[in-house]
């Protein structure tokens, strides 16, 4: 079936941010608020408008472009060369309230959560001829979803923030009006649950035709998952660390107290999703070879190369697609500079997630019978090769999930150019995306990240959220409330399945049941940490279980840079990192916002 992208287009007209009377002081080539609603093209240029505020996570090169995070770089996963990714300050832990960085991601959304309530506000007025009942329910929906999920962006960065429902501030109100306190994470997090609810019920199944990265029904319940699990984790379920955080008449913003009820309630949605939605509309990605290691590699692959297919449950569509050459090795002399082939392969995988891939016998290396061996050198074929080649020991016989993410020296690279020799690359300091080539384009590690390269640099799905999360957030929530659950191991082991490798007591080569609950969230969080890997979800995922202090803080080891030969591949000093337990769990509040509202509070530590 032919699938059309939903492009975004930004409308003329907006940020929104200031009274009627003055967007109507426009020039003639720019339409007015009143003019909006008057014509279906309008009105879904408007929607489309909000739509374009949804995070574009390909571009983390440069943070806050198209509201794009820092999440792969600023987490133990990897790090970014070039100094100007804001990354390195986080990392440093020198970053600042005052910076830009944090007040536009802070703007951004609370612009797009304004231009979505002016919607929902007004499209029950647009021409009925122009849009009809049913169209204007759908669109008023999509707005409600939307403005859900920027609040979600927010509270998940921010923590507690104000949450203005309905009301549309104007700024000709007294002043006092307009400082807003915040308001109480369970409460923010409440109020997106049920926008997303309320959302659900004038949405369909699947897009109005194929139109791709629309809200529905399904991205609503999935999201609603998404937030519940935030509400029930460590960061904000029983934080007594955040017991001093307070708006100033003394309303206490995270709860004191571990509910272990949150995380039943995150499981319930979680299980009503897959009843509701598994297999019919979403269901794993999966593709066959004959060879099953084969089969494996190409479904982790391909699962985030496929736009829009069945495992994608939201994606922003056409994004630009800055990732391509940020992980496109250098390679010098290749034979051609077009998309895929040559890049700044300036981010690396830290030594870290390299090492937490598992064997191909799905055995952590530091396990006895894992056969994982530390030095020397074997000749070996790589899924995404066509022969055989020297590679360093650490590097073979891991699992399907390792080759998808992780670029080594002495690797085939993923997209070719016909006709020319094999492209190999090669991070050594001679080598053709070594320091010698370069100095900023070039990773810091010694390592590349290659999931999600694709075969060139066009715009593209940025993909947000997939099926694969949730059966690990099901797994997850079951733990911590209903320990030995029986669909705690099914689900974690239908991860396992499609990755290839063995199972939790189930099939062939079966490992052992992790024997306790600590055992089984030990086990769940690493499947977490493979199976996202790279995609925006280890930053949080550190912090909403309050463990980031350890993870995101010390050393940080890749290969040795400035080396060729065997000297190469010793384990390396890259930084050492800095994480403020106090401050870093949260962004900062925008300075600007704290010194024009005396009833916005500041997080804690800036």
């Amino acid at each position: 079936m032919k699938k059309t992208i939903y492009i975004m287009m930004s409308l003329l007209l907006l940020t929104m941010g200031s009274c009627k009377k003055y967007l109507d002081q426009v020039p003639d080539d720019v339409i007015t608020v009143d003019d909006i609603f008057k014509s279906r093209a309008n009105t879904e240029r408007f929607l489309a408008n909000i739509y374009h505020s949804l995070p574009n996570e390909l571009a983390q090169r440069y943070t806050s472009t198209d509201n794009s995070g820092t999440w792969t770089a600023s987490s133990d996963e990897a790090k970014y060369n070039w100094d100007f990714n804001y990354s390195n300050n986080m990392n440093k832990s020198t970053w600042s309230n005052t910076d830009g960085a944090v007040a536009d991601l802070w703007n951004g959304y609370y612009v797009a959560i304004r231009n979505a309530t002016y919607f929902i506000k007004n499209i029950d007025s647009a021409n009925p001829v122009e849009v009809p009942a049913a169209v204007r329910s759908t669109y008023k929906a999509e707005a409600k979803a939307l403005r859900a999920l920027y609040y979600f962006y927010l509270i998940r960065m921010y923590g507690p923030v104000p949450i203005l429902g309905d009301d549309l501030l104007d700024i000709n109100a007294p002043i006092a009006d307009l400082r807003l306190p915040r308001t109480p994470v369970d409460q923010g997090i409440d109020f997106v649950v049920s926008e997303l609810d309320a959302a659900y019920a004038d949405l369909p199944y699947t897009p109005n035709l194929d139109q791709y990265g629309r809200i529905t029904k399904g991205v609503c319940k999935a999201y609603k998952v998404e937030a519940l699990m935030l509400k029930a984790s460590p960061l904000f379920n029983g934080n007594i660390s955040y017991a001093g955080l307070t708006n100033a008449d003394g309303t206490k913003l995270f709860s004191q107290t571990n509910d272990v009820a949150k995380w039943a309630t995150a499981a319930a949605a979680a299980k009503a999703f897959i009843d509701e939605f598994v297999p019919t509309y979403y269901a794993l990605y999966k593709e066959t070879d004959a060879d099953p290691f084969i089969a494996a590699y190409k479904s982790c692959k391909n699962v985030m190369l496929q736009d829009w297919n069945k495992e994608w449950i939201f994606a922003r569509s056409n994004s630009g697609n800055y990732l391509q050459y940020d992980r496109t090795p250098k390679h010098i002399g290749a034979a051609s500079s077009a998309s895929g082939i040559q890049g700044g392969g300036a981010i690396g995988a830290t030594q870290k997630i390299v090492d937490a891939y598992f064997m191909a016998n799905g055995r952590s290396i530091d396990d006895a019978q894992s056969g994982y061996n530390a030095s020397g050198f074997s000749s070996f074929k790589a899924p995404f090769d066509i022969a055989e080649r020297s590679t360093y020991n650490q590097w073979t016989n891991r699992e399907p999930r390792f080759y998808v993410g992780i670029t080594y020296t002495n690797s085939y690279w993923l997209n070719q150019v016909s006709g020319s020799a094999a492209l190999i690359t090669d991070f050594t300091l001679n080598g053709n995306s070594g320091r010698s080539q370069s100095t900023s384009d070039v990773s810091p590690t010694g390592y590349g990240i290659r999931k999600n390269v694709a075969a060139n640099g066009n715009g593209r799905g940025a993909l947000m959220l997939r099926l694969a999360n949730i059966y690990l957030d099901y797994a997850e929530a079951l733990n911590e409330s209903q320990p030995g659950n029986v669909a705690i191991l099914t689900y974690l082991n239908l991860i396992r399945e499609r990755a290839g490798v063995p199972q939790y007591g189930a099939g062939a080569n079966a490992l052992p049941v992790p024997a306790s609950q600590l055992e089984m969230q030990t086990a769940i969080r690493k499947e977490r940490q493979i199976e996202l890997a790279f995609e925006n979800v280890r930053y949080f995922d550190t912090r909403r279980w309050k463990i980031a202090e350890t993870t995101d803080a010390g050393a940080v080891y890749g290969l040795d840079m400035t080396k060729s030969g065997t000297e190469f591949y010793n384990k390396t000093l890259i930084e050492t990192r800095v994480f403020n337990k106090v401050r870093d769990y949260l962004y900062p509040i925008p300075n600007a916002e704290v010194l024009k509202n005396n009833n916005m509070v500041q997080n804690l530590g800036w």
